[in-house]
């Protein structure tokens, strides 16, 4: 009998701004190099939300890329105009 024996995914983040048809900027999570997830603050827009790439993605991937937007994003750095 084979036991086939999985390793864990190589899970990787990549910060990127974005000026063209978007303002703001992102955190794009990578497993095993696809990319499954973004997580973008929009400052045109004001607000942050999440795009999944890809078909279920692991809950923990979600709450640790979450953590790391926030610890290396700063959401409080928006432009309020007009405040």
């Amino acid at each position: 009998m084979n036991a086939e024996v999985k390793s864990a995914p190589r899970i990787s983040y990549l910060v990127a701004s974005d000026v063209g048809s978007r303002d703001g900027i992102g955190l794009e999570t990578y497993v095993d190099e696809c990319c499954v997830m973004e997580i973008f603050r929009d400052d045109s827009e004001r607000r942050t939300y999440m795009t999944v790439f890809a078909k279920d993605v692991d809950l923990a991937t979600v709450e640790a890329s979450i953590l790391m937007f926030k610890d290396s994003i700063n959401e409080n750095s928006m432009a309020h105009e007009h405040e």
